[in-house]
């Protein structure tokens, strides 16, 4: 039985609404991006929890009804309306919004501006430790430093591996890819578009966007469904229970991920040496740390109203 029915009784504002859709937009626009996780951008915006929550308690709901009794009707029921619709509603609608709109944006500027797209990039994920680690309660002792170094390099890792060559993907790859890439989508530091990159789905999946493939989207979102029911449980009692322990890890996943957005790359992802000026790349990296701290400020103050 959920404990947070209270958030979907709460009266809710257009401003708060519009700001939900605005969430969702970056979170949206955060998943065109191989080296961002929505789910970063989730925690910035101080939702990040909500989501996790109300992601759970959709899947027991809809679970259950495959049950087919009145008892498990009654216990559906109640999971989905302790879901925070308000909340998750305009953030889905802002998201898909961004999604097929960017989709036809992000492409051109990493492609035109590599470095310099990177770099405002790289400045987000930088700035955005200060959320895990405030949250984490600090304090740390020496585990959490090793467990800290170790999810650091796993990530640093992953985003080392070679770029597949782009695939003609099965219906079953399309899936699998989309099962993993949603885990992925909803655990801060590790990057769905990067890992569909690694796999060579992200070219596909990005035109199948854009030509607005539906065939394509509803297998991808088939797998996403599955792949989301097989993991959000297990995050949200992590940070239910296990808060500051999952917050060094996601402090760790989102410095390793850094390594994604080195501006200086070439097409396998290989690192290269940076040009000779890159002041106006380290004046992006400025631009994206302060575009952060500006939205954690805005946050905070919408919290203490």
């Amino acid at each position: 039985m959920s404990n947070h029915p209270r958030n979907a009784k709460k009266p809710i504002s257009v401003i708060e609404t519009l700001l939900n859709f605005v969430r969702g937009s970056l979170i949206g626009i955060a998943e065109l991006i191989p080296g961002i996780s929505g789910g970063t951008i989730a925690l910035i915006t101080g939702v990040y929890k909500r989501v996790i929550d109300s992601a759970a308690e959709t899947v027991r709901g809809i679970v259950l009804l495959f049950g087919f009794s009145k008892s498990n009707l009654a216990k559906s029921t109640t999971h989905l309306k302790a879901i925070s619709w308000s909340l998750l509603i305009p953030m889905l609608i802002g998201m898909v919004t961004a999604i097929f709109v960017g989709a036809g944006i992000v492409e051109p500027l990493l492609e035109q501006y590599p470095t310099v797209t990177k770099a405002v990039f790289a400045g987000l994920i930088a700035a955005s430790l200060f959320v895990p680690i405030t949250l984490s309660g600090m304090g740390w002792k020496l585990s959490h430093y090793l467990v800290l170094l170790l999810s650091a390099s796993a990530a640093f890792a992953f985003t080392s591996i070679p770029r597949a060559a782009d695939t003609d993907p099965s219906f079953l790859v399309i899936m699998f890819s989309a099962a993993f890439s949603v885990c992925a989508l909803v655990l801060p530091g590790i990057s769905g578009s990067y890992l569909l990159l690694a796999l060579g789905m992200y070219a596909p999946t990005l035109a199948a966007v854009n030509d607005r493939d539906f065939g394509y989207l509803g297998t991808f979102v088939l797998g996403a469904i599955l792949g989301l029911a097989s993991f959000v449980s297990l995050l949200q009692w992590l940070l239910a229970n296990k808060i500051k322990m999952t917050m060094v890890v996601m402090t760790g996943l989102m410095m390793g991920s850094l390594r994604a957005l080195w501006p200086w790359q070439n097409e396998t992802g290989a690192i290269l040496m940076p040009e000779a000026s890159f002041g106006l790349e380290l004046l992006m990296f400025g631009l994206g740390s302060a575009i952060v701290f500006g939205l954690i400020v805005i946050e905070r103050r919408m919290g203490h109203k």
